[in-house]
């Protein structure tokens, strides 16, 4: 079950990626990751292999790439002049595992300390030792040279103001260090810095069952914690080749798109608010907070809800679900129009939000920029469409896309895509099929409870299944799906125990977020702030 499509020599990445890129149309370098074999149980040409994924520009091909890297100097060309998407990903390669990318421009740490010593995810770091940052990083590194390609002498350097936007900072919408050179008030250069939220998903995951990593993927995107679940959920199932109940399937519809109305929800309101509009968010908070009351009796939790299951789901809906639902999309439907009446027409959000903070299609394909933010520059990619999943295919509701890419069409596009959303789920709940909502699997779901305290074979079941986790075939694996952000992509490598091997999450937040600071220059400060909240970062996400 190896999803690798081509197993390559380290010193034909350059050539084959080109011939990809060039020949076959692979125009999107999704993610770049690592995999370190040290206690993989066979036995491997050498112990570290980057691993390579692409998609192309129809978005329904993907293709991945491994190759292994030699142990003595660790050293592959870097891909970054080929696709802008691997500049931030090497340097997490980097970061994680010691990989060296020859030829990168700014081969740095972008998630860990710049004090850190190590490579937290390589088999034999030593996850217990605690390693506190003491000193304070300018950044000057990385802005003299920027600013020197640009044209500016050292003494034109010391004419500019710097200033840091972030991570502390009610604007910076999670903790976000945007470091800025204005000249005036136009933003000459900038560099974003991440990594103070960073919690150690990856690792985590390598010590915990399949089952028990559920609850740590709520906490990625807390926006939308329930279409995390399931990305995560699809790609287990995927890789043991269990096809979940039509029941669930449904479900997981219709409170995925209920969290994708949510994500919408929080992201323009607290644009609005940037943008001064505080009765905006008023209108836009209220259908959330009742979408979060239905959440909390559905799932037991309010914000970070653990709702799926490997083959399932761990409630039916409750009784009264229906008249809730429709509360909540009524009153979503409202707060949007409500919302768009004060500022369709108003002159000052028009001049705040068009033509500002501005996304070419071909500059967002390069920076592997996907969902919203993606669809607003003009481009059509929804996985939903080109890569249907649940039977979306089976429900009539549009890609919403931009024509300019700019502030305004990012916010109109995320409200037009809340009333898809709304479409969808009544279409849905008009269809939803009776039946189990989990798979008649005892290797993979806990028995009931009436098995366990009844026969010793139940509570054996429950036992090995809470002990031990659920068996995943050995191999490696691509999932992906459209969460509220875009492509949210789980590769995971399994070693044929009841634990992952490796776990790495594509976050659609970390591609946006690496392409930030050149969105921002030659524009101004005020306008930055703004258009860091039109493309909804979440910093779980991009630090996981």
């Amino acid at each position: 079950m190896l999803n690798c499509d081509l197993l390559i020599d380290s010193k034909d990445i350059r050539t084959t990626l080109l011939r990809l890129k060039n020949e076959e149309n692979y125009t999107i370098l999704l993610d770049i990751t690592v995999v370190d074999y040290l206690k993989f149980p066979d036995t491997t040409p050498s112990r570290f292999a980057v691993v390579y994924i692409l998609r192309d520009y129809s978005f329904k091909n993907q293709i991945s790439i491994k190759a292994f890297v030699d142990d003595n100097t660790l050293e592959v060309i870097t891909a970054s002049d080929l696709y802008e998407s691997a500049n931030w990903a090497e340097r997490e390669a980097y970061d994680q595992y010691g990989i060296k990318f020859k030829g990168h421009p700014n081969l740095k740490r972008v998630l860990n300390h710049h004090q850190f010593v190590g490579h937290p995810l390589r088999k034999d770091y030593e996850i217990t030792k605690g390693q506190i940052c003491t000193e304070t990083e300018d950044l000057m590194d990385e802005m003299n040279p920027l600013l020197a390609s640009k044209g500016y002498t050292p003494e034109d350097i010391n004419d500019l103001m710097l200033l840091n936007v972030g991570p502390s900072h009610p604007a910076s919408h999670g903790t976000i260090r945007n470091f800025v050179a204005m000249e005036g008030e136009t933003i000459a250069a900038c560099v974003t810095e991440i990594g103070y939220l960073h919690r150690g998903f990856e690792k985590s995951c390598e010590t915990h069952t399949y089952s028990q990593i559920i609850p740590y993927t709520d906490r990625l995107n807390y926006c939308s914690a329930i279409l995390n679940n399931i990305g995560y959920s699809k790609a287990v199932e995927e890789m043991l080749n269990i096809d979940i109940t039509p029941r669930a399937k449904m479900i997981r519809v219709i409170i995925g798109e209920l969290s994708r109305i949510i994500d919408h929800l929080v992201c323009n309101a607290a644009n609005m608010v940037d943008l001064g509009g505080l009765t905006n968010f008023w209108y836009l908070f209220a259908p959330r907070d009742m979408a979060y009351d239905l959440l909390s009796k559905l799932t037991g939790a309010r914000l970070t809800n653990t709702y799926t299951r490997i083959g399932g789901l761990e409630f039916d809906l409750y009784d009264g679900f229906n008249e809730d639902l429709t509360a909540v999309l009524k009153a979503t439907q409202t707060a949007i129009d409500d919302a768009l009446s004060l500022i369709a027409h108003n002159k000052i959000f028009l001049d705040r939000t068009q033509d500002v903070g501005v996304i070419k299609p071909d500059f967002a394909i390069q920076y592997g920029i996907t969902g919203p933010n993606l669809r607003a520059a003009g481009v059509a990619h929804d996985l939903r469409k080109n890569k249907p999943y649940y039977g979306y295919e089976n429900f009539d509701f549009d890609i919403v896309v931009g024509s300019h890419g700019d502030i305004y069409d990012r916010m109109m596009c995320r409200f037009e895509e809340m009333r898809q959303s709304i479409s969808i789920i009544k279409q849905a709940m008009k269809v939803l099929p009776d039946g189990p909502i989990n798979v008649n699997a005892p290797g993979i779901l806990l028995p009931s409870k009436k098995d366990v305290y009844g026969n010793i074979e139940g509570l054996m079941n429950q036992f090995k299944l809470t002990f031990e986790g659920i068996k995943v075939p050995k191999g490696e694996y691509y999932s992906s799906t459209e969460a509220a952000n875009g492509e949210l992509g789980f590769f995971i490598v399994s070693d044929g125990s009841g634990r992952p091997y490796k776990v790495k999450c594509r976050p659609p937040c970390f591609y946006s977020l690496s392409a930030l600071s050149k969105i921002f220059e030659g524009g101004m400060l005020a306008d930055a702030v703004v258009t860091m909240a039109s493309m909804n970062f979440i910093a779980g996400e991009f630090d996981r």
